[in-house]
Protein backbone atom coordinates (compact mmCIF):
# COMPACT_ATOMS: atom_id res chain seq x y z
CA UNK A 1 0.00 0.00 0.00
CA UNK A 2 3.09 2.79 0.89
CA UNK A 3 3.84 4.10 -2.88
CA UNK A 4 5.41 7.13 -1.65
CA UNK A 5 8.72 7.20 -3.08
CA UNK A 6 11.88 7.94 -0.68
CA UNK A 7 12.64 11.45 -0.46
CA UNK A 8 16.43 10.27 -1.16
CA UNK A 9 15.37 9.22 -4.37
CA UNK A 10 14.23 12.79 -5.55
CA UNK A 11 17.20 14.76 -7.85
CA UNK A 12 19.52 16.73 -5.91
CA UNK A 13 18.80 20.98 -5.71
CA UNK A 14 19.94 23.40 -4.01
CA UNK A 15 18.12 25.63 -1.78
CA UNK A 16 18.04 29.16 -0.02
CA UNK A 17 15.67 29.47 3.19
CA UNK A 18 14.18 32.74 3.19
CA UNK A 19 13.47 33.48 6.39
CA UNK A 20 15.39 31.68 9.70
CA UNK A 21 12.45 30.80 11.94
CA UNK A 22 11.21 27.56 13.59
CA UNK A 23 9.68 26.52 10.39
CA UNK A 24 12.46 27.03 8.27
CA UNK A 25 14.90 25.13 10.99
CA UNK A 26 12.22 22.31 11.09
CA UNK A 27 12.77 21.51 7.10
CA UNK A 28 16.70 22.25 7.30
CA UNK A 29 16.34 19.42 8.98
CA UNK A 30 14.27 17.56 6.99
CA UNK A 31 15.77 18.14 3.86
CA UNK A 32 19.54 17.88 5.42
CA UNK A 33 18.98 14.42 6.83
CA UNK A 34 16.51 13.00 4.58
CA UNK A 35 17.19 14.15 0.99
CA UNK A 36 20.25 14.66 -1.25
CA UNK A 37 19.73 18.21 -1.74
CA UNK A 38 21.65 21.19 -0.49
CA UNK A 39 20.85 24.45 1.79
CA UNK A 40 23.11 26.69 0.09
CA UNK A 41 22.28 30.11 1.54
CA UNK A 42 19.51 31.49 4.17
CA UNK A 43 18.51 35.25 4.14
CA UNK A 44 17.31 37.12 7.13
CA UNK A 45 16.68 40.88 8.02
CA UNK A 46 18.59 39.94 10.80
CA UNK A 47 22.44 39.30 10.75
CA UNK A 48 22.81 37.56 13.76
CA UNK A 49 19.93 35.20 13.45
CA UNK A 50 20.99 34.73 9.64
CA UNK A 51 24.23 33.74 11.05
CA UNK A 52 23.28 31.50 14.03
CA UNK A 53 20.90 29.38 11.50
CA UNK A 54 23.72 29.22 9.49
CA UNK A 55 25.56 27.39 11.68
CA UNK A 56 23.08 25.27 13.39
CA UNK A 57 22.44 23.67 10.13
CA UNK A 58 26.13 24.07 8.11
CA UNK A 59 24.81 26.58 5.36
CA UNK A 60 27.54 28.18 3.63
CA UNK A 61 25.98 31.65 2.51
CA UNK A 62 24.20 34.31 4.71
CA UNK A 63 22.37 37.25 3.42
CA UNK A 64 20.92 39.76 4.73
CA UNK A 65 17.82 40.66 3.48
CA UNK A 66 16.08 38.54 1.10
CA UNK A 67 17.03 40.44 -2.50
CA UNK A 68 20.72 38.82 -1.59
CA UNK A 69 18.94 35.72 -1.24
CA UNK A 70 16.99 35.32 -4.00
CA UNK A 71 19.65 36.78 -6.67
CA UNK A 72 22.27 34.34 -5.14
CA UNK A 73 23.33 32.25 -7.96
CA UNK A 74 23.88 29.28 -6.01
CA UNK A 75 20.03 28.78 -5.57
CA UNK A 76 18.09 26.90 -7.53
CA UNK A 77 14.72 27.12 -5.48
CA UNK A 78 13.56 29.61 -2.59
CA UNK A 79 11.69 28.06 0.31
CA UNK A 80 9.25 31.12 1.78
CA UNK A 81 8.88 31.07 5.76
CA UNK A 82 8.38 33.69 6.87
CA UNK A 83 4.60 35.57 8.28
CA UNK A 84 1.88 34.93 5.72
CA UNK A 85 1.48 39.06 5.32
CA UNK A 86 4.70 38.71 3.43
CA UNK A 87 4.93 35.80 0.92
CA UNK A 88 3.25 37.40 -2.00
CA UNK A 89 6.23 39.97 -1.99
CA UNK A 90 8.42 37.63 -1.20
CA UNK A 91 7.37 34.76 -3.85
CA UNK A 92 6.98 37.49 -6.62
CA UNK A 93 11.01 38.60 -5.57
CA UNK A 94 11.78 35.22 -5.73
CA UNK A 95 10.23 34.52 -9.46
CA UNK A 96 11.18 37.97 -11.01
CA UNK A 97 14.88 36.37 -10.11
CA UNK A 98 13.99 33.51 -11.97
CA UNK A 99 13.83 30.97 -8.48
CA UNK A 100 11.59 28.24 -8.18
CA UNK A 101 9.26 28.70 -4.96
CA UNK A 102 8.30 26.58 -2.31
CA UNK A 103 5.99 28.89 0.03
CA UNK A 104 4.59 28.29 3.55
CA UNK A 105 0.53 27.58 4.16
CA UNK A 106 -1.00 29.75 3.86
CA UNK A 107 0.62 30.50 0.50
CA UNK A 108 -0.93 34.08 0.85
CA UNK A 109 -3.56 35.60 2.66
CA UNK A 110 -5.79 35.02 0.41
CA UNK A 111 -7.32 34.13 -3.59
CA UNK A 112 -6.06 37.01 -5.19
CA UNK A 113 -2.71 37.60 -3.93
CA UNK A 114 -2.36 33.79 -4.63
CA UNK A 115 -3.33 34.60 -8.31
CA UNK A 116 -0.87 37.43 -8.74
CA UNK A 117 2.26 34.90 -7.10
CA UNK A 118 0.73 31.74 -9.89
CA UNK A 119 0.24 34.75 -12.59
CA UNK A 120 4.19 35.90 -12.08
CA UNK A 121 5.03 31.73 -12.08
CA UNK A 122 3.24 31.19 -15.96
CA UNK A 123 5.10 34.11 -17.36
CA UNK A 124 8.67 33.29 -16.05
CA UNK A 125 7.93 29.80 -16.55
CA UNK A 126 9.40 29.03 -12.47
CA UNK A 127 7.47 26.32 -10.58
CA UNK A 128 5.72 27.46 -7.98
CA UNK A 129 3.73 24.81 -4.56
CA UNK A 130 2.36 26.02 -1.55
CA UNK A 131 3.97 24.06 0.88
CA UNK A 132 1.37 21.82 2.33
CA UNK A 133 3.18 18.90 3.28
CA UNK A 134 0.54 16.84 4.61
CA UNK A 135 -0.59 16.02 0.48
CA UNK A 136 2.93 14.20 0.31
CA UNK A 137 2.84 11.85 3.28
CA UNK A 138 2.65 7.85 3.24
CA UNK A 139 -0.18 7.91 5.18
CA UNK A 140 -2.22 10.54 3.12
CA UNK A 141 -1.59 8.38 0.18
CA UNK A 142 -2.21 5.16 1.78
CA UNK A 143 -5.82 6.79 2.86
CA UNK A 144 -6.83 7.63 -0.95
CA UNK A 145 -5.98 3.96 -1.40
CA UNK A 146 -8.37 3.10 1.34
CA UNK A 147 -11.29 5.28 0.04
CA UNK A 148 -10.97 4.89 -4.22
CA UNK A 149 -11.07 1.14 -3.28
CA UNK A 150 -14.68 1.78 -1.73
CA UNK A 151 -13.25 0.67 1.81
CA UNK A 152 -15.93 2.73 3.53
CA UNK A 153 -18.20 3.15 1.04
CA UNK A 154 -19.55 6.84 -0.15
CA UNK A 155 -17.83 9.14 2.55
CA UNK A 156 -21.02 11.54 4.62
CA UNK A 157 -18.95 12.82 7.30
CA UNK A 158 -14.85 14.01 7.48
CA UNK A 159 -13.81 15.74 10.75
CA UNK A 160 -10.78 17.69 11.78
CA UNK A 161 -8.87 19.54 14.43
CA UNK A 162 -6.00 21.78 15.17
CA UNK A 163 -5.99 23.77 18.28
CA UNK A 164 -2.67 24.74 19.73
CA UNK A 165 -2.09 26.80 22.74
CA UNK A 166 -0.67 30.27 22.57
CA UNK A 167 0.11 32.67 24.98
CA UNK A 168 -1.45 35.89 24.05
CA UNK A 169 1.19 38.56 22.48
CA UNK A 170 -0.18 41.36 20.48
CA UNK A 171 3.74 41.64 18.99
CA UNK A 172 3.52 37.84 17.60
CA UNK A 173 2.10 36.87 14.40
CA UNK A 174 -0.33 34.92 14.92
CA UNK A 175 -2.08 37.87 17.02
CA UNK A 176 -1.14 40.81 14.62
CA UNK A 177 -3.50 41.69 11.97
CA UNK A 178 -0.58 43.22 10.00
CA UNK A 179 1.18 39.90 10.22
CA UNK A 180 -1.80 38.06 8.95
CA UNK A 181 -2.46 36.51 12.62
CA UNK A 182 -5.13 34.04 13.59
CA UNK A 183 -5.84 30.95 13.93
CA UNK A 184 -6.96 29.68 10.65
CA UNK A 185 -3.96 31.07 8.04
CA UNK A 186 -1.40 29.58 10.93
CA UNK A 187 -4.02 26.46 11.85
CA UNK A 188 -7.07 26.18 10.82
CA UNK A 189 -5.52 25.81 7.32
CA UNK A 190 -4.74 22.03 7.85
CA UNK A 191 -8.09 20.75 8.34
CA UNK A 192 -9.21 22.81 5.63
CA UNK A 193 -6.66 21.64 3.21
CA UNK A 194 -7.40 17.99 4.89
CA UNK A 195 -11.31 18.05 3.34
CA UNK A 196 -10.36 19.81 0.68
CA UNK A 197 -7.73 16.74 -0.30
CA UNK A 198 -10.80 14.40 -0.05
CA UNK A 199 -13.76 15.73 -0.97
CA UNK A 200 -12.62 18.87 -3.39
CA UNK A 201 -14.67 21.98 -3.23
CA UNK A 202 -17.74 22.63 -0.62
CA UNK A 203 -20.94 23.75 -2.28
CA UNK A 204 -21.93 25.78 1.12
CA UNK A 205 -19.79 27.08 4.14
CA UNK A 206 -20.51 27.93 7.82
CA UNK A 207 -18.65 29.55 9.87
CA UNK A 208 -18.91 30.95 13.42
CA UNK A 209 -15.71 32.29 15.12
CA UNK A 210 -14.61 34.15 18.23
CA UNK A 211 -11.91 37.10 17.76
CA UNK A 212 -8.73 38.22 19.52
CA UNK A 213 -8.75 41.92 21.13
CA UNK A 214 -6.40 42.35 18.30
CA UNK A 215 -9.00 41.47 15.87
CA UNK A 216 -7.48 38.15 14.26
CA UNK A 217 -9.83 34.76 15.03
CA UNK A 218 -8.85 33.04 18.40
CA UNK A 219 -11.62 29.93 17.02
CA UNK A 220 -13.12 28.81 14.64
CA UNK A 221 -15.58 26.01 13.87
CA UNK A 222 -16.43 25.39 10.86
CA UNK A 223 -19.12 23.27 8.59
CA UNK A 224 -18.23 22.47 4.98
CA UNK A 225 -21.31 20.77 2.78
CA UNK A 226 -21.07 19.27 -0.07
CA UNK A 227 -24.17 18.01 -1.80
CA UNK A 228 -27.21 16.33 -0.08
CA UNK A 229 -25.59 14.63 2.62
CA UNK A 230 -21.67 15.24 2.79
CA UNK A 231 -19.79 17.45 5.51
CA UNK A 232 -16.75 18.36 7.14
CA UNK A 233 -16.99 19.37 10.08
CA UNK A 234 -13.69 21.52 11.49
CA UNK A 235 -12.32 23.20 13.87
CA UNK A 236 -8.82 25.52 14.94
CA UNK A 237 -8.04 27.08 18.25
CA UNK A 238 -5.06 29.45 19.69
CA UNK A 239 -6.66 28.56 23.14
CA UNK A 240 -6.08 24.80 23.76
CA UNK A 241 -4.52 21.54 22.30
CA UNK A 242 -7.30 19.99 20.44
CA UNK A 243 -6.51 15.99 19.77
CA UNK A 244 -5.44 16.74 16.36
CA UNK A 245 -7.16 14.03 14.89
CA UNK A 246 -9.31 12.99 11.65
CA UNK A 247 -12.16 10.71 10.78
CA UNK A 248 -13.44 9.79 7.55
CA UNK A 249 -16.84 8.20 7.94
CA UNK A 250 -18.84 6.76 5.23
CA UNK A 251 -21.79 4.21 4.46
CA UNK A 252 -19.43 1.20 4.58
CA UNK A 253 -17.15 2.05 7.28
CA UNK A 254 -14.73 4.37 9.07
CA UNK A 255 -11.38 5.32 9.40
CA UNK A 256 -9.65 7.07 12.29
CA UNK A 257 -6.49 9.12 11.73
CA UNK A 258 -4.45 9.37 14.76
CA UNK A 259 -3.15 12.70 15.90
CA UNK A 260 -1.33 15.03 14.57
CA UNK A 261 -3.20 13.90 11.26
CA UNK A 262 -1.29 16.19 9.39
CA UNK A 263 2.13 14.88 10.09
CA UNK A 264 3.21 11.63 9.56
CA UNK A 265 1.39 9.03 11.54
CA UNK A 266 -1.20 5.92 11.15
CA UNK A 267 -4.73 5.13 10.94
CA UNK A 268 -7.60 2.72 11.79
CA UNK A 269 -9.94 1.45 9.06
CA UNK A 270 -13.07 -0.50 10.86
CA UNK A 271 -15.71 -1.99 8.33
CA UNK A 272 -19.43 -2.11 8.83
CA UNK A 273 -18.78 -5.90 8.33
CA UNK A 274 -16.66 -6.17 11.33
CA UNK A 275 -13.34 -6.12 9.88
CA UNK A 276 -10.74 -3.96 11.13
CA UNK A 277 -7.53 -3.52 10.08
CA UNK A 278 -4.32 -0.59 10.51
CA UNK A 279 -2.05 1.32 8.09
CA UNK A 280 1.05 2.03 10.34
CA UNK A 281 3.87 3.97 8.73
CA UNK A 282 4.27 6.93 10.72
CA UNK A 283 8.21 7.55 9.55
CA UNK A 284 10.39 10.07 10.54
CA UNK A 285 9.55 14.41 9.91
CA UNK A 286 7.45 14.76 7.33
CA UNK A 287 8.85 17.85 5.22
CA UNK A 288 11.36 16.36 3.30
CA UNK A 289 8.70 14.72 0.64
CA UNK A 290 7.46 18.19 0.07
CA UNK A 291 11.12 19.21 -0.73
CA UNK A 292 11.46 16.00 -2.98
CA UNK A 293 8.18 16.59 -4.65
CA UNK A 294 9.69 20.26 -5.45
CA UNK A 295 13.11 18.47 -6.77
CA UNK A 296 11.25 16.28 -9.22
CA UNK A 297 8.93 18.22 -11.16
CA UNK A 298 11.41 20.80 -11.58
CA UNK A 299 13.57 18.41 -12.87
CA UNK A 300 10.99 17.36 -15.71
CA UNK A 301 10.46 21.24 -16.05
CA UNK A 302 7.11 21.22 -14.71
CA UNK A 303 5.56 24.29 -13.45
CA UNK A 304 3.28 22.91 -10.95
CA UNK A 305 2.75 19.95 -8.98
CA UNK A 306 0.01 17.50 -9.99
CA UNK A 307 -0.28 16.95 -6.18
CA UNK A 308 -0.62 20.21 -4.63
CA UNK A 309 -2.12 21.64 -7.54
CA UNK A 310 -2.41 25.73 -8.05
CA UNK A 311 -6.09 25.37 -8.75
CA UNK A 312 -6.27 22.98 -5.02
CA UNK A 313 -4.24 26.22 -3.46
CA UNK A 314 -6.46 28.74 -4.47
CA UNK A 315 -9.89 26.86 -3.99
CA UNK A 316 -8.27 26.14 -0.43
CA UNK A 317 -7.91 30.26 0.01
CA UNK A 318 -11.54 30.84 -1.82
CA UNK A 319 -12.49 28.76 1.18
CA UNK A 320 -10.60 30.58 3.91
CA UNK A 321 -11.71 33.93 2.48
CA UNK A 322 -15.08 32.98 3.06
CA UNK A 323 -14.63 31.53 6.69
CA UNK A 324 -12.74 34.98 7.29
CA UNK A 325 -15.88 36.94 5.85
CA UNK A 326 -18.50 35.11 7.71
CA UNK A 327 -16.59 35.36 11.33
CA UNK A 328 -15.39 39.04 10.54
CA UNK A 329 -11.61 38.75 9.77
CA UNK A 330 -9.97 41.84 7.87
CA UNK A 331 -6.10 42.18 7.55
CA UNK A 332 -5.05 45.81 6.41
CA UNK A 333 -4.58 46.82 3.10
CA UNK A 334 -6.83 43.06 2.09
Amino acid sequence: MARTPDPRTAPPIRWGILGAGGIASTFASAVTQHTRAQLVAVGSRNRDRAERFATAHGIPTTHVGYRELVEDPQVDAVYVATPHSEHRDQALLAIKAGKHVLVEKAFTRNEGEAREVFDAAREAGVFVMEAMWTRFLPHVDALHQVIDAGEVGEIINLSADHGQPFAYDPRSRLFDPALAGGALLDLGVYPVAFAHDFLGVPDRVTAVGTLTDTGVDGQISMVLSYGQRTQATLSTTLWAKTPTIATISGTEGHIAVAGNFYGPTSFRVQRTDGRVWEFDHPGAKGLQYEAAEVARRVAEGATESERMPWQGTLEVLHTMDEIRAQVGVVYPGE
